[in-house]
């Protein structure tokens, strides 16, 4: 082999490297899914309904996730209580990540984030906004700015007693999601936040028990 052929050696790997990687890039174009996901068997599944449980379950629990979260990060500055602290940094993270998701689901299903149908239309009765909550089991602007002037212990139990109402209203919403839901992901997301949910209010129960207040 000539100085000049070996020397050459390099860019023709060089070029069959790239050209690789442009047919490789070229492939996943075409092959990649649309908005529409596709089963094991291969078939394609269509989006859920605009007015499926899933799709309304996704779009009202965001909503009342993004309270509990509101209020978590209210009672963490507000005591230092390290067990109010720690399950208030539980619900920030579990509840901020399982919001996320739902949002996302949404949007791979080509479904709007917010709609003009009325809340918890999907479980059979609709609700408005009343009285300052906008759902079930969600706290008032009045009740959130009481918990924004509390400390400490007056803090804590105010939060505690919030909190758990607003999961006992999250738990039914979850349970009946879990029930008619049509997609996989809602099911089994429901179902674990049902789960989740029915522990921490019985979490709450004895926190509010130490200190001296009933649910």
């Amino acid at each position: 082999m000539t100085p000049a052929a070996r020397a050459s050696r390099p860019l023709v790997w060089a070029g069959a490297a790239v050209f690789v990687v442009a047919v490789v890039l070229v492939l996943l174009t075409v092959v990649r899914p649309s908005a529409a996901s596709t089963s094991g068997s291969g078939a394609t599944e269509a989006a859920p309904a605009e007015s499926s449980a899933d799709v309304g379950f996704a779009r009202d629990m965001s909503v009342h996730h993004q309270q509990a979260v509101e209020m978590a990060f209210l009672i963490r500055d507000r005591t230092t209580d390290e067990d109010v602290r720690r399950l208030a940094y539980d619900i920030i993270n579990t509840q901020a990540n399982q919001r996320g998701m739902m949002l996302g689901w949404l949007d791979s299903w080509g479904r709007p984030k917010s709609s003009d149908r009325p809340r918890m239309e999907w479980m059979g009765h609709p609700v408005t906004a009343s009285g300052g909550s906008l759902m079930p089991g969600m706290a008032t602007g009045t009740e959130l700015d009481e918990l924004r002037a509390a400390k400490g212990r007056e803090a804590e139990v105010l939060f505690l007693r919030l909190m758990t109402v607003h999961h006992r209203a999250g738990a039914e919403m979850a349970r009946a999601a879990a029930g008619s839901a049509d997609t996989d992901e809602i099911r089994d997301l429901a179902e674990g936040m049902a789960r989740a949910q029915e522990s921490e209010i019985s979490l709450m129960a004895d926190m509010l028990e130490e200190r001296g207040a009933t649910p």
